[in-house]
């Protein structure tokens, strides 16, 4: 199965993660990643991909500017169909706790929604994730650079094993959902 995760990165917080989800998608058999910055990111390699992950920093509770050009160039995609059926799921940065990570992801995810991509996020049976995690994807607050405090220091490397838990996530979802060659279809 192929994985493509796409990020926005300005400080490298966010690469940083971005390559931890990479690490633990390419620890599941099968799977083949692509990893690109959203300015080498081409959106017409999306239709050969079972899973998108894709991320940025947040910038206050929503996507960054670099990412949301990137997203609005989806709009063939979405008139075709390309991506309903997709395994999705999102990451971001920020630089404070309470930084508006989950208003980042949830602006993320709509765009997903809106290409009919079947969203995975990190559940509470991943004891880290409950504690200082995101059950939309994976949010992490990045220490700022001419800070050395120790409690942003540590959740950041908390958060980048939370990146490998999505990443091994998502590629076992695109796995078994491409097993099993199903639609999740609608009729009206």
């Amino acid at each position: 199965m192929k994985i493509y995760i796409v990020y926005d990165s300005e400080a490298g917080h966010t690469e940083q993660l971005a390559r931890s989800i990479a690490k633990g998608a390419e620890s599941v058999e099968g799977a083949e990643v692509f990893i690109n910055h959203v300015k080498q990111a081409n959106v017409k390699d999306l239709a050969q991909m079972d899973a998108i992950i894709w991320g940025c920093p947040g910038h206050f509770g929503t996507i960054s500017s670099g990412m949301k050009e990137w997203i609005d160039k989806l709009g063939y995609l979405w008139a075709n169909g390309t991506l309903v059926d997709k395994i999705g799921a999102v990451f971001c940065t920020t630089a404070t706790i309470h930084g508006g990570i989950e208003a980042t992801l949830l602006n993320l995810i709509t765009p997903m929604l809106h290409q009919g991509m079947i969203i995975v996020g990190l559940p509470a049976n991943i004891p880290a994730n409950a504690l200082y995690g995101s059950y939309y994807g994976v949010g992490v607050t990045s220490p700022v650079e001419d800070t050395h405090d120790p409690l942003s220091q540590s959740l950041f490397s908390k958060g980048l094993a939370l990146g490998e838990a999505l990443g091994t996530r998502v590629a076992n979802a695109a796995g078994t959902y491409a097993a099993g060659k199903k639609t999740l279809g609608t009729t009206v």
